[in-house]
């Protein structure tokens, strides 16, 4: 325990103050202990409630990429219904133009066959802009294909990588919980000695204060608040005799000789 070696009086009591000021200075060692074992609890559970997030965000990029691939392919499948459309409007038109030609043939009249003379005319003006519509549509496709193996890859990598990273997770969630099973199996014992009242006095003060609830005095001021303490106050944390707490914050105080006690000008 030597971080806590330094707790001690700067003058000598009679036999009964210094017994007071051992029991004082175990049960404020004991709380120190107890502080920095809540400290490491609190940092594994908070690294464990991390990792749900962190799950949730690479499920996310690979959804990503995964989505970037679907809606490329959904594009390829697009142009390609739509370049079978045309293909089939292009037969249509040349289906007409072979009835309209049989029709020609057939008929002895000047207007009717001038009449089926401009509606040929008029499908092969269609069936050429229907096949210029065609290749351009072939050209989005080309460029879209090349858009899905961009994707593909992608897609590929990123699973690779979440794959990697989720098995990383499940190692640490593991380790994690390890950790913190460690932690809380002998937590009951570090707080042996310190007295249910003062104990539940610390986890009070854990509550509202966070991991600094223990803090020590350093030029006269609170180690939790920062506040300047009062002459009294600070006497008595030097004393070590009886459970010194903050006047401003609630914290409970304690000095160790490597403390400063003096104001800084």
């Amino acid at each position: 325990m030597d971080r806590f070696s330094g707790l001690t009086c700067s003058f000598w009591p009679d036999n009964v103050a210094e017994e007071s000021q051992r029991r004082m200075l175990e049960v404020i060692e004991k709380l120190l202990v107890l502080q920095d074992r809540d400290r490491l609890i609190l940092r594994v559970r908070s690294e464990l409630n991390g990792l749900g997030p962190e799950r949730q965000a690479l499920q996310v990029r690979g959804n990503s990429t995964q989505a970037a691939l679907e809606g490329a392919k959904l594009r390829i499948k697009q142009l390609e219904s739509d370049r079978k459309r045309l293909e089939l409007e292009v037969e249509g038109k040349k289906q007409l133009i072979e009835r309209y030609s049989i029709q020609q043939f057939q008929t002895k009249k000047n207007d009717e066959y001038r009449a089926l003379a401009h509606e040929i005319e008029t499908c092969k003006t269609a069936i050429v802009e229907l096949e210029d519509q065609e290749l351009d549509l072939m050209e989005q496709a080309e460029h879209v294909q090349k858009e899905v193996a961009a994707a593909a890859q992608a897609a590929a990598e990123m699973k690779k990588l979440v794959d990697q990273k989720t098995a990383e997770l499940a190692a640490r969630e593991q380790n994690l919980k390890k950790q913190l099973a460690d932690l809380e199996a002998n937590y009951d014992q570090l707080s042996t000695g310190i007295g249910e009242t003062v104990l539940a006095r610390y986890q009070r003060l854990r509550k509202q204060r966070g991991d600094k609830t223990v803090v020590g005095i350093e030029h006269s001021v609170c180690g939790g608040c920062h506040m300047k303490l009062p002459t009294h106050i600070v006497i008595s944390c030097q004393a070590q005799q009886d459970l010194v707490t903050c006047p401003n914050c609630g914290r409970m105080l304690y000095y160790a000789r490597h403390m400063d006690l003096a104001v800084v000008d």
